[in-house]
């Protein structure tokens, strides 16, 4: 294959798929310059070893580099704490009252801190399946693990999810 061929058939095959990779290292690093530094890695990594891509499906393939980009660093570095989300940017004037901003921006804060209190392989499938709506066969794929281990790895995120939000959520309930 030519290389204007080569190049041609990553941007088509890759380039879709900058959104998710991004999505998955900002998760998993809780920095988004780091997540930025990632991706644009992964992308070089990439185009570099496009060669050896099978042609399957260009988003899993990525998504497995950006993973495994992702393990290196977080062993090389400890993560960062997640910034505050300035939540009101994307509402509605009616939906963006002071106490409605409050309440979404609790709720948001306590979804984010259960999610980043998951360990980084349970992290990743549930950012894999609810954010990214992979299918499991493509987590086991992009994340190098076997189907069954997908599913017990998101049962028990989501069981730890579940169990810190109730009790962030009695918390909640409980102040004055």
């Amino acid at each position: 294959m030519t290389p204007a061929k080569l190049s041609e058939e990553f941007e088509r095959a890759i380039y879709p798929h900058l959104n998710s990779a991004y999505n998955l290292a900002r998760w998993l690093l809780r920095n988004d310059q780091d997540a930025e530094d990632v991706v644009h890695d992964s992308f070089l990594r990439a185009h570099r070893y496009f060669g050896s891509f099978d042609g399957t499906d260009g988003r899993v393939w990525l998504l497995g580099i950006v993973r495994n980009a992702c393990f290196t660093l977080l062993r090389a570095k400890k993560a960062e704490p997640l910034p505050q989300d300035e939540t009101g940017d994307w509402m509605s004037p009616i939906e963006a009252s002071p106490e409605r901003t409050l309440l979404l921006n609790e709720d948001l804060g306590a979804l984010r801190s259960c999610i980043d209190s998951l360990p980084a392989e349970y992290r990743t499938v549930i950012v894999m399946r609810e954010l990214e709506e992979f299918s499991y066969k493509e987590i086991a794929a992009a994340a190098g693990v076997a189907l069954g281990t997908v599913m017990s790895r998101l049962n028990r995120a989501r069981t730890r999810l579940e169990t810190c939000l109730t009790g962030k959520m009695k918390t909640k309930e409980s102040r004055p």
